[in-house]
């Protein structure tokens, strides 16, 4: 059975199968934000998901993370560093991609164990 987190039209925030938290893209609230900030927003929605399908962070299996700008790549690492648990880091992968709002920095993917 697949357990859905916050159910909506077009997709769910979560998806859980056989153990495993599937996120789907988290994005920032706060627009006018420096790369920083929105990172950290994002991180923090992805704490929240994660606890709600009974996982957390250190359960991360992988990060999929797409910049609006490859250039906000060391400030995306500063947030991100600050937030991932040491020596625990997750594989992952960080592109430069066009996302569906201009405003949006940052969206961060991962996949979880609960």
């Amino acid at each position: 059975m697949i357990q859905r987190l916050d159910p909506g039209p077009r997709m769910s925030e979560a998806s859980i199968h056989h153990g495993i938290v599937y996120l789907a893209g988290q994005i920032p609230e706060t627009l006018d934000a420096d790369i920083e900030v929105q990172t950290a927003e994002v991180l923090a929605a992805i704490d929240d998901l994660l606890a709600r399908a009974g996982s957390d962070k250190s359960k991360i299996l992988r990060a999929q993370i797409f910049l609006a700008d490859i250039n906000d790549f060391a400030g995306m690492n500063r947030a991100w560093d600050a937030w991932v648990v040491a020596g625990n880091a997750p594989a992952r992968a960080t592109v430069e991609a066009k996302l569906a709002n201009p405003a949006w920095k940052v969206e961060i993917v991962v996949t979880a164990v609960v």
